[in-house]
């Protein structure tokens, strides 16, 4: 058991291609994990560690988040590389969800990218404290001074810079440390140390200009070297105290220097993590008592304490389900017996394992702050494992809506069996992956994040579970809503021979805003008794789900009743959903209804010699353009583009910037189809009905 003050669980983040992986893996050889470092697009055939699966060798990327445990400096840190695809988000929030702080990497010359953006709103979502490393200083154009400067501007964060590169691009021989004044230069004459010498003299003059704009960032987080300041006795010692206690704060964010490819900077990153981030003593969490009606209980990391743990990712491996955990209060240990606070069942702690990418490390027993895995049990993401006698249960992590959606086919019948069991482990694994039989068409729709999202997992069921399997167009999430106030006044009234059905609702709908959904119970003096209040609700719910004009749901829409009448032996639950499912369709009519479509914000990064044409495809796919900055050489477009037109937009992008470009988007909001499309979509609808009815 490792003393707590001693822990660090960290998570690496950032924009496609900032070099998140190939940072892990020198993380990892710095700190005698492995012994030879593999690149990620390695010819060695090996790939990078974290990198394990087949998928993400051949495309070099990252697509699961991995874990590892390194040690540095007699300290224990849990390291977990995530990807940088926005489809891939998931795998980034959960990882967060569980971690105490991170690092930012950024690249030298993308500077704060699309990704990076959304990368630092989750970060500040689960409020974790981190530092930056700016990579790939060895590169063209790089500019470590411009990217702290992005910092400040487009992210709102008060950065300083800890160091300053000595030479840049091809001439990038090291850095000069701002707090101890030296100036480092790493694995000199083929080795892995980092040897201080004095500063070059050019140098000088900047670094004390620099320094002095550290230490008076620093000092707003300390008394004590603020006055040092003023007294010209400043210490080390002192610097990084204050450091600290405002990276804790969330209040700045130191910025490291380097090149992961070419080895330099990483030594003094992971002092930094030692420095600067926190514990798990140092930061707060907190579980509702399921059993005091869900009041806030803040964890200690104590191990004498009952155990509390979260599990935050699944993985279905050839050795059955893997669960990984992380403890947040107490200890557990091989053998006991816990209780998943979801299924209110208890299970006893089988195998409790340590991974290392995809090996694994048997232990008999793991503290709160650990980052641990579990063999055999029956849960999903999101659990709450506790002691039993607690009933404690923690808020669980943010899951973007899936945008994109997929027709897959089972070419025969133990393809079919395959598939299903591919969705089935799959939809279980990753919550922002979902599948469903559409009850019209009876195709097996899957949706997620984005098209690669969804290609990785096709791709994943042919080679995993030997699925022949093919796809059709994605079927767009359309939604239909009103445009205007309508009344209803419905009577449901069936006469079959002894007790019918009768229920009579009179009201109106009428469209809002930022609700898909709202109910509003205007009786009085009870014309439609109480316990039938809640039928109407469900028959308007039901009726919501499939709207008229092309079979979508309806959102935005408020449904009030205001009058009624009963019948002292036909009304009944059923009669009344059936008069609201009626009013609902008798008033949807002349209530004006439109169809919406899924409009995405949509961020071109790429070259500024092909604004031109990017331009030209944002235009032809009804794109409005928000904005466009240039920086230098590249620049940056940000558009609202239906997600109907961006199919196939990655191919389409490539071959217009050489493939210089890329883009990612993310759902932003519902839009209204044009009425030239919207007669289209109507027209196939009905096409489709008429079929069905044949």
């Amino acid at each position: 058991m490792v003393e707590l003050s001693k822990m660090r669980n960290i998570g690496i983040s950032a924009h496609i291609d900032s070099g998140k992986t190939t940072l892990t893996e020198r993380i990892l050889y710095y700190c005698n994990k492995i012994h030879a470092i593999h690149e990620v697009k390695g010819r060695d055939g090996h790939g990078a560690t974290m990198d394990f699966m087949e998928l993400e060798r051949e495309r070099g990327i990252t697509i699961n988040s991995a874990s590892t445990n390194v040690t540095w400096d007699g300290h224990a840190i849990n390291v977990i590389d995530t990807p940088g695809h926005v489809d891939f988000t998931i795998e980034v929030e959960r990882s967060l969800r569980v971690l105490d702080g991170a690092i930012l990497v950024l690249c030298s010359v993308g500077g704060v990218q699309s990704q990076s953006i959304t990368v630092d709103r989750q970060l500040k979502r689960y409020k974790v404290p981190f530092i930056a490393f700016v990579n790939k200083c060895d590169r063209v154009g790089a500019n470590p001074f411009r990217v702290k400067d992005q910092l400040r501007e487009k992210l709102g964060h008060n950065a300083v810079l800890l160091q300053m590169p000595i030479g840049l691009e091809d001439k990038f021989e090291g850095v000069v440390d701002l707090i101890a004044m030296k100036a480092l230069y790493y694995g000199e004459d083929g080795g892995d140390g980092v040897t201080a010498r004095e500063i070059p003299p050019s140098l000088r003059e900047e670094a004390e200009k620099r320094r002095e704009e550290l230490i008076d960032a620093a000092s707003m987080f300390s008394n004590e070297l603020a006055e040092a300041f003023l007294e010209g006795t400043v210490t080390e010692g002192q610097i990084r105290a204050a450091i600290r206690a405002g990276v804790l704060k969330r209040e700045l964010t130191p910025v490291f220097i380097g090149s992961a490819y070419r080895n330099k900077g990483i030594q003094t990153l992971l002092d930094g993590v030692v420095s600067y981030l926190p514990d798990p003593t140092e930061v707060r969490n907190f579980a509702l008592d399921l059993d005091d009606g869900e009041k806030q209980i803040e964890l200690k990391s104590d191990p004498q304490l009952p155990a509390v743990a979260l599990a935050f990712k699944l993985e279905d491996g050839q050795y059955g389900q893997l669960t990984y955990i992380r403890i947040y209060q107490g200890q557990i240990r091989k053998g006991d017996d816990l209780y998943n606070t979801r299924l209110r069942r208890r299970f006893k702690v089988g195998r409790l394992i340590r991974m290392h990418a995809n090996n694994m490390e048997d232990l008999q027993g793991a503290q709160c702050g650990d980052i641990v895995a579990l063999f055999g049990i029956d849960c999903a993401s999101g659990d709450t494992f506790c002691k039993p006698g607690e009933n404690y249960s923690m808020t669980s992590m943010y899951v973007p809506a899936p945008v994109i959606s997929l027709a897959i086919f089972p070419k025969d019948k133990s393809s079919a069996d395959n598939v299903a069991k591919a969705l089935g482990r799959f939809t279980k694994e990753d919550p922002t992956f979902r599948t469903f039989v559409d009850p019209e068409s009876n195709e097996t729709i899957i949706q997620g994040m984005g098209e690669l999202h969804l290609d990785v997992y096709v791709e994943r069921m042919k080679r995993e579970y030997r699925a022949a399997v093919e796809t059709g167009r994605p079927q767009v999430a359309y939604r239909e809503a009103i445009t205007r106030r309508a009344e209803f006044d419905y009577t449901h009234k069936k006469q079959t021979g002894g007790s019918g059905q009768f229920g009579r609702v009179v009201g109106y709908m009428e469209p809002v805003q930022d609700k898909d959904y709202e109910f509003v119970d205007e009786i009085k003096g009870g014309v439609i008794p109480n316990e039938f209040i809640p039928s109407c609700d469900k028959g308007f719910q039901a009726a919501r789900a499939k709207g008229t004009l092309i079979g979508f749901p309806i959102i935005n829409i408020l449904c009030a009743i205001n009058d009624g009448a009963t019948h002292p032996v036909d009304s009944s639950d059923l009669a009344f959903q059936q008069a609201a499912i009626g009013a609902f369709r008798q008033a949807y009519e002349k209530a004006a209804p439109v169809i919406l479509e899924p409009i995405m914000k949509v961020v071109v990064d790429g070259p500024t010699e092909f604004q031109g044409n990017i331009f030209g495809s944002i235009n032809q796919r009804r794109g409005v353009i928000v904005s466009s900055t240039e920086d230098g050489r590249s620049c940056q477009i940000e558009a609202e583009v239906p997600l109907s037109e961006m199919f196939g937009y990655s191919t389409t992008l490539r071959s217009l910037t050489q493939g210089k470009a890329e883009f990612t988007m993310e759902f932003l909001k519902y839009g209204r189809v044009p009425q030239s499309i919207a007669e289209e979509l109507k027209s196939q609808y009905q096409e489709k009905r008429r079929k069905e009815h044949k």
